[in-house]
């Protein structure tokens, strides 16, 4: 990508730093997610597992309660106010024995060589301004055989929920799509890149499959304030109108929202797509 790294970096710590309390919201919707990169790692009972851009603590709680009582996790996140919503719901959860959490970079995870049986990451991939250097990273923290799973975002048009929301902000500040390369939302939503990023930073066993996974909301108000709560890469792209501004675009969010709303309930029921990548070092 072009830019200084450092500084995009910074701004996304911002970004979700902002956005850590919303996202207990939607926890409960995404714990599928969180079920089938376990199941693609492979994880059982006693490994130890690294879980890059953990969030508030997924998919490192569903591991953690995989590899207890004497398998380890350790979580990495770039942003303190996720992360301490994470050690708050791993304590709540008694997993505050089995899970490490530390504020780190993905390119960069200081962490032993060839320390972890699986290594797991739930929509982060797309999101590191240095990819190849991440996957590397990530490989080289995996036993020989070990397992990688991660989940990123399809394509816009299947992911309904954070398209219509792009697309009108998008269409509100007059702003263009990023240009190829762009870390953001879709950016890895085609699979041949995919394959092609985790092939040459050396992984073996490339599979990619794609799963659904619903968000429903009760009202096109609960879906906008389930926007504002959640996304980072929204908020930031208003962050610089008045007050107002931002008001009356989040109106319009609302209103575009009723438009696929069930007539008679106001029921938004998203289906979204998700793809899922595993493969072996």
């Amino acid at each position: 990508m072009t830019g200084d790294p450092q500084k995009f970096k910074s701004s996304q710590r911002q970004s979700w730093d902002s956005a850590a309390e919303g996202w207990k919201t939607i926890e409960g919707s995404t714990q599928v997610v969180s079920d089938k990169l376990i199941e693609l790692a492979q994880i059982q009972q006693g490994h130890k597992v690294l879980d890059v851009a953990t969030g508030i603590g997924e998919p490192a709680v569903t591991a953690a309660r995989k590899v207890r009582p004497s398998g380890k996790v350790t979580a990495i996140d770039l942003s303190p106010q996720m992360l301490a919503i994470a050690k708050e719901r791993a304590k709540e959860n008694g997993l505050d024995n089995t899970i490490e959490f530390r504020e780190g970079d993905a390119e960069s995870l200081g962490v032993p060589a060839s320390a972890f049986d699986a290594v797991v990451s739930r929509f982060g991939l797309m999101f590191l301004p240095d990819l190849p250097r991440a996957l590397r990273a990530m490989r080289e923290a995996l036993v020989p055989g070990g397992s990688m799973a991660a989940a990123v975002w399809s394509t816009p048009a299947k992911v309904p929920s954070f398209n219509l929301v792009s697309g009108v902000v998008m269409n509100e500040i007059g702003a263009s799509p990023p240009p190829p390369g762009t870390p953001g939302p879709f950016s890895l939503a085609d699979t041949s890149l995919l394959r092609d990023k985790f092939s040459q930073a050396g992984y073996q066993g490339i599979n990619i499959e794609s799963h659904n996974m619903n968000f429903k909301f009760s009202s096109s108000e609960e879906f906008t304030a389930f926007c504002r709560a959640t996304a980072a890469p929204i908020k930031a792209m208003i962050a610089g109108q008045p007050a107002a501004r931002q008001e009356e675009i989040w109106n319009a969010v609302t209103g575009a929202a009723r438009k696929h709303a069930n007539p008679g309930t106001g029921v938004l029921d998203f289906v979204n797509e998700v793809i899922y990548v595993a493969a072996k070092r």
